[in-house]
Formats: structure tokens, C-alpha cells, sequence
């Protein structure tokens, strides 16, 4: 049956791979060396797309009974100080901070308000964006826009029924933009010098957490090329003047999702998509695409956060002391695999320094092995080699509050074992029941909120890519001008690109974790 199996795969992948010689043409081989994607990789792609991917094996959530570490008020002490002993030595700490994303999904009820066929606010949120919108920190320029394209202010323009002119004053290009700039050059935070975008806010909390004995803080931004003037030109502004506020010196660096990490879109039969003139139609590989990015950073260790999860200088005492508390748990496990290694490289263990370090991944990492037992001792040590050997990364979770997104979940791994992953819903079975029901028994939330050590005990770099499970990619629907397409996303970045990193879940508080989905988030009181 297996070698039945075996030969319809090779039957299929031969199929695919024909027929893409047949279409591609020399206008297709010129697009694809452009953007230095090879055929093969095209080939790969479109077996994806005939084959599907298969669903996650989930076996239970991950709770504060089994998978997610609690801290207790005595442990966060001893963790931050870990941490900040850790700031003193020669090592080099990293923000990575995904900001490529256009806002234009903030403010999509806004976008559907200037095509309704009513000018005055009618939806709950419309009613609730011109009642409070002097409270958003883009107020005062928003208003001197107004002043300067409509010669009245916005109060004036709303008093006449205009608010429509008022949303165009801050989505379009003639005002503010802010319809086509990404969330991160976006005003979120209101000050007595100012308005603070998410960006800012990321350069205050890498000074108050990710400081080295030198003052030097490295933050890695994540953006689009076409809005990578942008935010040159907002650091050349305004770093000088968090570096005299927190007597630091920022050392800030971007890149861009790399061209030859998109992947075709395909017609409803699989065949590759193509635009209006007759070149293939690429997408977006999603963010898993930037593990390459990460995997160029050469640091020790990588804080990793979305850009728009951030909190006013008011609010973020819990979220810098949470910070330091993972990077503390970070130090102190990755101190232990260190230790279990050496044991290893050196050959003179004990029995029982086995047994502990057995137990060790099974209760700290968290990885169950059905076959442990089964095992030689030459194979187990190899086993155990194997499992300590790779990139580290903890991270934060939080209560489940009815938040879209990931959680955390012990799933079965191609190599048979079980461990602790980030499962998105498109990762499961939506038709079993079984499936679902255990997705939704689970108590905890994935906020992005991760902290990574990216080298080895002798100090080299880990390759990421070779850690990612490929399997794990997933296939959405799309339109384009009218007609459906398929497009295909990479593993996730926290979910199938790092599946074969050693992870730890922490529970962190939820007053941690406040994105800005909508433009009206910004009006809750942690925003405020």
C-alpha cells in the first residue's frame, strides 16, 4: 500500500512539473529569475496547491495544568534580575518588530462609511468615531488638515453634516494619508510634547528593556519598499530625541519581505493565475516569509513583537516587567541546555544525569517521545542531542478573552513526538467536531508577545530555515478583478516556520496585550 501510495505521489508531482514546462514561457522564466524564484520552487508550489496541506494533529490545549508555566510574584524577581544580569554581559540583544502591513484594514469601517449612501454617521462605530474623535491622538493634526484643505476646522465640517470631508481629510492623500501608511507611522499615543506613533512606542520599550551595559539598543523593523522612505525619514526625525530622554543610543535597522519568498497564485483548477498583460500573478508569502529575515539577524537574543501591540508611558510598567521576566526564563532554561549539552560533547554522564535530562524535556520542554524507552543508549543520547540542539524561544500568553488568532496547543510533530506549538484555526479540521470542540476548550490566547536565542552554545547561528516544517503552509481563497484565485501562505512565523524550535508557554497578564485592530481601539482606555 505504501509503495502504491508512493508511486501516485510521483505520478502527481510528474503531472505538475509537465505541465508547468509546458506554460511557463520565456516572458514567465524572465519574471521568475527577477524575482529569483526558480521553476523548481514553482513546482513545489503548485504540488501544494494539487495536494492540499494536511491538518495539525492536536492532541490537548496547552493550560496552566500542563504546558503554560505560571510566575510567581518571588520568581519575577529572581527572573528580572537574571535578565538585567544578563544586559551586563558582551551579548547582543535585538527588537524584531513586523511592521509591514498597510493600515488600511484599521480603518476599513471608515472606507465603507465614504461609499454608503448616507453622509451622516448611522453604525454604532461611526457614531462612535465622530463622538469621541477629539480624543484620538491625530486629532490636532487632522484638524489643522481640515483648516488647511476646507478652510474650517472639523468641528465646523461636522457641525454642516460634512463629516464625510472630514474621514477624507484623514484617509486620502490630500490630508493625512493615513488610509495608505503603515500602522506603525500611524499617531496612537497622545503626550504633553506630542503625538507618539506605535514606531516611537517601540523605540521607548526597547530602551527600557532591551538596553545593553553600553546604552546601545538594536530595534529591526520588518517593512514594505514603499514605505521604507518613510520610516527613515521618521527615525532621522525623532530618534535623537528618545536617545537624550533615555540616554540611549538606537542602532535601527529594516528589510524587506524578500521578492523570491512570494508564491503564485493559482485559477480554481490550479493553474497558475495570470494578470491582465499575461505575467503570472504573485502574492505575498504571508509573515512567514520574514523567517529569512530573522534568520539574518545576528544577535543572541530577539525580542519579538507586533508593531501595533503597544501602551502609553503610563501603562507599560506590567508589560516592561513581563519582558524581563521572559527574557529572564529565556536565560535561566537555555543556561540548563548549555549545561546538558556540554554534558553530551564531553561523554562522561550518568545515568541518572540522563534520567534528568529526559525529564527535563519531557517537563520543562515540554516534548513527549512515545518511544523513549525503546531506545538504545547511543540512539537516546542522539535523541536528546537532537532536541537540545535548536533555536529557543518563550513566549507569552494570555487569558482568552474571544480574541481571532492562535493558542497554544500540544500537537504531534513529523518525527512522532508530541510537543508545545501556536496553532492558527486554519491549521485544523473545521469539519471534525472532536477538532473544533478541543480548539475552543482552550484557555489561552496567543498575543505574539516571544522572546528567541538564535545561537548555539559555541556561539555560531542557527540557520532558521532549516527549522520551519513546510507542512504547515495553508491555501485561501482570493478574487482578483472579478475572478476567484487560490494563494498560498507560507508557514506562519510563530507557527509552522519556528514548529521545530524548543518552546516554552508563560502566562502573562492580559494587560499586556492591547492591539489596535480598529481605528477605534484607540479609543479604549489603555490607549488613553
Amino acid at each position: 500500500m505504501q509503495k502504491n501510495f508512493e508511486i501516485k505521489v510521483f505520478f502527481v508531482l510528474l503531472c505538475i512539473f509537465q505541465s508547468i514546462k509546458y506554460m511557463l514561457t520565456n516572458n514567465d522564466r524572465q519574471q521568475l529569475a527577477e524575482k529569483n524564484i526558480s521553476e523548481e520552487a514553482i513546482n513545489e508550489q503548485l504540488a501544494c496547491f494539487a495536494q492540499g496541506f494536511g491538518f495539525l494533529d492536536v492532541k490537548i490545549p496547552a493550560t496552566i495544568k500542563r504546558g503554560i508555566k505560571t510566575i510567581s510574584a518571588s520568581q519575577c524577581a529572581d527572573y528580572i534580575q537574571k535578565w538585567d544580569d544578563y544586559l551586563q554581559k558582551d551579548k547582543t540583544i535585538f527588537k524584531f518588530v513586523p511592521a509591514s502591513g498597510a493600515a488600511s484594514r484599521m480603518f476599513k469601517n471608515l472606507f465603507t462609511f465614504l461609499s454608503a449612501d448616507y453622509q451622516c454617521p448611522t453604525t454604532d462605530f461611526e457614531k462612535l468615531f465622530f463622538e469621541r474623535i477629539a480624543h484620538f491622538a491625530f486629532y490636532e493634526a487632522l484638524d489643522e488638515q481640515c483648516r488647511q484643505n476646507e478652510g474650517k476646522d472639523i468641528q465646523s465640517l461636522t457641525a454642516k453634516g460634512n463629516y464625510k470631508i472630514v474621514v477624507k481629510n484623514l484617509l486620502e492623500t490630500k490630508g493625512l494619508g493615513y488610509g495608505a501608511l503603515p500602522k506603525g507611522l500611524l499617531a496612537f499615543h497622545q503626550y504633553a510634547e506630542g503625538a507618539r506613533t506605535s514606531l516611537e512606542e517601540h523605540l521607548v520599550e526597547g530602551a527600557l528593556y532591551a538596553k545593553n551595559k553600553m546604552g546601545k539598543v538594536n530595534l529591526h523593523l520588518t517593512v514594505s519598499a514603499g514605505h521604507l522612505p518613510l520610516f527613515e525619514k521618521t527615525v532621522a526625525e525623532k530618534c535623537k530625541f528618545y536617545e537624550q530622554k533615555f540616554n540611549v543610543n538606537y542602532v535601527i535597522s529594516f528589510s524587506t519581505q524578500d521578492p523570491s519568498t512570494d508564491t503564485i497564485a493559482v485559477d480554481m483548477d490550479n493553474r497558475p493565475f495570470r494578470e491582465a498583460d499575461g505575467s503570472l500573478m504573485f502574492r505575498p508569502g504571508g509573515h512567514g516569509a520574514l523567517i529569512g529575515n530573522l534568520n539574518q539577524i545576528d544577535a543572541d537574543v530577539v525580542f519579538i513583537k507586533n508593531i501595533d501591540n503597544v501602551m502609553p508611558d503610563h501603562l507599560k510598567d506590567k508589560t516592561v516587567m513581563y519582558k524581563k521576566v521572559l527574557a529572564g526564563v529565556l536565560v535561566d532554561i537555555r543556561e540548563k541546555i548549555f549545561d546538558y549539552l556540554e554534558l553530551i560533547e564531553r561523554g562522561d554522564y550518568s545515568h541518572r544525569q540522563v534520567e534528568e535530562m529526559i525529564y527535563f524535556l519531557q517537563n520543562e520542554l515540554c516534548i513527549k517521545n512515545p518511544e523513549t524507552k525503546l531506545l538504545e543508549d547511543a540512539e537516546l543520547i542522539l535523541y536528546l542531542k537532537r532536541k537540545l540542539l535548536r533555536p529557543l524561544r518563550i513566549c507569552g500568553m494570555v487569558l482568552n478573552d474571544g480574541e481571532p488568532g492562535g493558542g497554544p496547543f500540544f500537537a504531534v510533530n513529523p518525527d512522532g513526538t508530541f510537543s508545545l506549538q501556536i496553532v492558527e484555526q486554519s491549521q485544523l479540521d473545521k469539519e471534525n467536531p472532536g477538532v473544533q470542540a478541543l480548539y475552543a476548550s482552550g484557555t489561552h490566547f496567543n498575543p505574539v508577545d516571544l522572546v528567541c536565542a538564535l545561537k548555539r552554545p559555541d556561539g555560531t547561528k542557527y540557520h532558521l530555515p532549516d527549522y520551519v516544517d513546510k507542512n504547515t503552509g495553508f491555501i485561501s481563497k482570493k478574487s482578483k478583478d472579478g475572478s476567484e484565485l487560490k494563494a498560498l501562505e507560507l508557514p506562519g512565523l510563530w507557527n509552522g516556520s519556528m514548529s521545530d524550535w524548543n518552546t516554552v508557554f508563560v502566562e502573562v497578564p492580559i494587560e499586556t496585550f492591547n492591539p489596535v485592530k480598529t481605528v477605534n481601539d484607540l479609543l479604549k482606555p489603555q490607549h488613553q
